[in-house]
């Protein structure tokens, strides 16, 4: 006579246990000790997971701190500001290439304005909105009070700012990587 098989059902993770794995995550993608590709891989797994030891192997390699913190920031705000450094960082590798023209005497001017040298037909931007002019050397970014800002590598400027190739401008929701010419 054959025993029957016995079966032992292992606990699937808690939406509780799933949410720590993914702040875990969020903290290594922060800290730097995860790249954003491995990241989302994470991220696939720790939701597929079908048990606690699944996520802990997913989690093996990073600190682990206490759970508070990870629930008082998705309690204070449904947006963390991982979500947002993370959003900004995928734009800004997505921008794409703005050359710097060779410097002359007049400004580049920048806007939704016909006779604009850069019209950007957005309706963030401005109908006069910025203006690039060569100085000592260099570029120097002016905002023209746009009402909905110029930025330089994620920081609003008010007035001018020099600029070099590398730097990420954005007009309103407008994004572009300064290029040498």
């Amino acid at each position: 006579m054959a025993l029957p098989e016995i079966r032992t059902q292992v606990p699937r993770p808690t939406e509780a246990e799933r949410d720590h794995a993914v702040s875990v995550l969020r903290d290594g993608v922060g800290s730097g000790r995860l790249s954003h590709d491995t990241f989302l891989g994470r991220l696939e797994l720790v939701l597929n997971a079908r048990s606690r030891a699944e996520l802990d192997a997913v989690l093996s390699d990073l600190p682990q701190g206490g759970r508070l913190p990870g629930l008082l920031l998705r309690a204070v705000g449904g947006l963390s500001a991982f979500r947002a450094r993370l959003r900004g960082a995928w734009r800004t590798e997505q921008a794409p290439g703005l050359c710097l023209p060779a410097p002359g005497d007049q400004p580049v001017r920048i806007g939704r304005i016909p006779g604009s040298d850069l019209r950007l037909t957005d309706s963030s931007v401005s109908r006069q909105h910025a203006e690039l002019r060569h100085h000592d050397g260099g570029w120097t970014l002016h905002d023209l009070g746009s009402t909905n800002g110029t930025h330089v590598n994620g920081l609003r400027i008010i007035g001018a700012v020099r600029v070099r190739p590398g730097d990420l401008v954005t007009f309103g929701t407008v994004s572009f990587r300064l290029a040498a010419g």
